[in-house]
Order: C-alpha cells, then sequence, then structure tokens
C-alpha cells in the first residue's frame, strides 16, 4: 500500500480464518484460577526473602491479620503505537524505529535480517513513549521480514492502536497472600508475603533464572535486603521474623516490563497491607511505620517529609482524608500522601504530596516533570488499567475499552525533592509505584473499606 489507510482498509475487507492455537479458550477466570491456587500450593515456589521464622510466629501471634490482592494485566499504551521503518537487500539491512535498547534492537534487526550485525544499521528516533514496551521489538522483526520480500524498497510498519493494545507484551498478572502477627501491644512479630503470577524472566531472561536457581530476583522488588538486586529495590522495613515467597505461575499472555515493573504492584500489596496492620493494631499508620524504620534512615526521612508537608497528626480539612506509602525502587527512596474525598461514591483525588531522594538531583524541573508525570502513570493504572482474555483473546482494543485518566481526575502534585548526595536513583519510575497504594490508603480512611483489586473503575467508586 503507498498510504497506512490504504493497508488498514484492506487488510480490514480481508476474509481471514484464523487457527487460533491451544489457548482458544483461555479465559481470564481461569487465569484467575491458576493464581490462586499457588497462593497455596508447594509447587514451583521459590524464597526469595527469609527472616527469623515468620511461621512460627504467626502461630504463636496474639492476632492475625490476612489479606489477599490482586493486580490485573495491564498494556503500556504508549502515545505512538509500535512502529519502524526497514529496507533490506541482500548485503545491508537498515531500520529507522524507536527502541529503549539500541543494541538488542541491532541484535534482532540482524537475526531477522539474516545477515551479520557488522551489515545492519539501527537509527534510533524519538520514543513516542516506551515504559518498557520498546525494549521488545517484534514490531521491528515483524517490518523486516516484510522488508526481505520487496528487497531495496523501505518498508514502512506502523501498528494501529488495536493491534498496539492487542499484541502487547503486558504488566505481569499477579495475586499476593499477606499474613501479619501482632503481640498484645500491637507490635508486629512476624510476615509472610506469597507472591503468585507471572515470571518476566520466564519468558525474557531464561538465564537470569538459570543463574539463580530457578528463581525470579526481579519478582521480589521491594521485598528483599540491600544485598539482593543490587540494593536498587531493597525493602524499607525491619521484620523480626519474614518470610517472601513467589510461586511462579506463568500463563500464555506474554508479560513484559512495564514502568516500574514488579516494583509497582509490590508496593500496593506492602504498603496497603502494612496500613491494615496499623489499624488492626490500633496504632497511627506513620508511627507504625516508624518503628519499623529505625534501621532505615533514607526511607524514613522521606516518609517524615511528606507526613511535615501534609500536617499529619493534624486535623485535615473538612471531608478529606488521607494516606500514606513509602518505598524504595530504582536506587531511590520516595514516598508519597494521598489526600482524597468521597462523596456517595463518588471519589476525588484532591492532592498528592510527593517526596523524592535520587541521590544527587541535576535538573530539578526535570525530577518533578518525571514525578508528576509518573504519578498519571500510577492513577492511570489504578483507575482504569486491566487487560482481561475472553475465549484466547484481548478483549480491549483502544480507549474506549482501555482508558486513560484524564485531565480533570488529575490531582495537583506538590514534590519534596531531597537529595541525600551519596548515590545515583532513579526518577522515571520510582514515584510510579507509590500513587496507587497511597490512593488506596486514603480510600480506606475516608470510607472504612479496604479495596484489594485493581483497577477501581470494577468498584462502586467513580471518580469526579
Amino acid at each position: 500500500a503507498d498510504t497506512w489507510w490504504h493497508a488498514k482498509t484492506a487488510l480490514d475487507a480481508l476474509p481471514i480464518q484464523w487457527n487460533e492455537g491451544p489457548n482458544a479458550k483461555l479465559s481470564s477466570a481461569a487465569i484467575d484460577k491458576t493464581l490462586t491456587e499457588g497462593l497455596t500450593s508447594s509447587d514451583d515456589v521459590f524464597t526469595g526473602n527469609q527472616a527469623g521464622d515468620a511461621k512460627a510466629a504467626l502461630k504463636g501471634a496474639a492476632k492475625t491479620v490476612e489479606a489477599t490482592y490482586s493486580y490485573p494485566y495491564q498494556a503500556h499504551a504508549c502515545m505512538e503505537p509500535m512502529n519502524a521503518t526497514a529496507r533490506w537487500t541482500r548485503e545491508r539491512c537498515e531500520v529507522w524505529c524507536p527502541t529503549q535498547n539500541g543494541e538488542s534492537a541491532l541484535q534482532d534487526t540482524a537475526e531477522a535480517a539474516g545477515l551479520p550485525a557488522a551489515q545492519c544499521e539501527v537509527y534510533k528516533l524519538h520514543l513516542g513513549g516506551g515504559f518498557g514496551r520498546r525494549a521488545i521489538h517484534d514490531y521491528i522483526t515483524q517490518a523486516v521480514t516484510i522488508a526481505k520480500q520487496l528487497p531495496g524498497t523501505p518498508v514502512k510498519l506502523l501498528w494501529t492502536r488495536e493491534e498496539d493494545i492487542q499484541h502487547d507484551h503486558y504488566h505481569p498478572v499477579t495475586k499476593c497472600k499477606l499474613t501479619g502477627g501482632l503481640d498484645d501491644k500491637g507490635n508486629l512479630t512476624g510476615l509472610h508475603v506469597r507472591i503468585s503470577g507471572h515470571s518476566i524472566a520466564a519468558i525474557r531472561w531464561p538465564g537470569m533464572l538459570r543463574a539463580n536457581n530457578g528463581a525470579d530476583i526481579l519478582a521480589f522488588q521491594g521485598f528483599v535486603e540491600d544485598d539482593k538486586l543490587g540494593g536498587d529495590h531493597s525493602i524499607g522495613y525491619s521484620f523480626p521474623n519474614l518470610l517472601v515467597e513467589h510461586a511462579m505461575r506463568n500463563p500464555a499472555v506474554p508479560p513484559g516490563p512495564w514502568r516500574a515493573v514488579n516494583a509497582h504492584q509490590n508496593a500496593v500489596y506492602m504498603e496497603c497491607f502494612i496500613d491494615e496492620l496499623a489499624h488492626a493494631a490500633g496504632k497511627d499508620p506513620l508511627e507504625f511505620r516508624q518503628k519499623l524504620m529505625t534501621k532505615h534512615p533514607k526511607n524514613l526521612a522521606v516518609l517524615n517529609a511528606v507526613a511535615d508537608k501534609v500536617g499529619w497528626g493534624k486535623p485535615a480539612p473538612e471531608g478529606i482524608h488521607r494516606g500514606l506509602a513509602v518505598f524504595k525502587s530504582f536506587a531511590s527512596y520516595t514516598a508519597a500522601c494521598a489526600e482524597v474525598s468521597v462523596d456517595n461514591g463518588k471519589l476525588k483525588i484532591q492532592r498528592i504530596v510527593a517526596a523524592t531522594d535520587p541521590g544527587h538531583a541535576v535538573n530539578p524541573q526535570q525530577i518533578e516533570a518525571q514525578v508528576e508525570g509518573s504519578i498519571v502513570y500510577g492513577l492511570s493504572a489504578l483507575l482504569y488499567g486491566e487487560i482481561t482474555v475472553n475465549n484466547g483473546r484481548i478483549e480491549q482494543g483502544n480507549f474506549d475499552t482501555y482508558p486513560m485518566l484524564l485531565i480533570p481526575e488529575m490531582p495537583r502534585v506538590d514534590l519534596i525533592l531531597m537529595p541525600s548526595g551519596d548515590f545515583w536513583g532513579g526518577i522515571g519510575e520510582p514515584t510510579t509505584v507509590i500513587a496507587a497504594p497511597a490512593v488506596l490508603n486514603a480510600i480506606y480512611a475516608a470510607t472504612g473499606r479496604r479495596i484489594r483489586e485493581v483497577p477501581l473503575k470494577n468498584s462502586d467508586l467513580r471518580m469526579v
């Protein structure tokens, strides 16, 4: 075709008969059943962090608290759908593409072209949005494969929005069962965390599993000690007894890295359950966290900063309710306090105060923009992001069925930038993870109701 529209309309007119393959009956319900089984099964279970004897501590606890959370598949929904332009000859292959990994794009180009890498060239363009999606180059492989059929002719490939959403490599689907024990004074005595769900590494980087006795260490982002994962995603609390496990379950829907990767859902699991424990213990959520953070001064510093900024402990304005979250990911320390109002089932996120310690702050204006953008992404995921499967097909196809956060729904964001100056941390992903748990905890403060399944569009709450 000489235009994209000619190609699309011609494709729409074709009488295609699909071979739907072995997963033709796959459904979200079947996937959920598999994940639920993983919460109690002993098969393919890996330990990511262990201290003391959590199971014994739970048996001896004066009070136990248990909750199960779930997080769905989510699409990247980049502003610019997947695309690439390729020109192939028997001697050379050139590709023009947006990519998050030029070296990997070159390798994939050479493999698809059937040529040595030295005879290939990749020209990197502006991303049009990446979020992890453009680290996987199926769209480049497709463009090169087509170009091989037209030697010497440049071939421009552009996916439709429907193709982009329905052929994504999605945020991994997981469930998480958490059990905590409290003594008669409300002190936490033990915590058991069981994550059940996808391993991105098993699909994308199997060498990582071989190097770790079959375990996907990335599944434990935010649940491990500083010596794991290079300290980039380490746990911010000291628990007397702790057991964190991953039941690896890999449904046929392809997962991939998605902005903040596994830290995203793990922050929801950890920070919402810490809030549950605090309320079960009859403790203030800030004080409960502070007591567990005495050995984690940088985590404590960002938490205290947001609490001071909002005036935690003092009465909030009438109708306003607050929730906290704190997390370390991508080597940066972040915390947030969300202020929300809920009136007759209508939710309004009024403000988010976010503190970030990235070590060094080279360009504060860019940091502010990244923090605001990451909160947009995190809130879109919390409110609307869900990919579902029925009869082997993705049910969502465009923004009418996969909506985004709208401008009127965006809260005011107050950034507290507090670089401590002795390390280099990330900016584009860390604050993404704290928006959702802070809002969920604020919703509990407003309603007395725990929402443990994302997205909120499936609840009876409606955004205003």
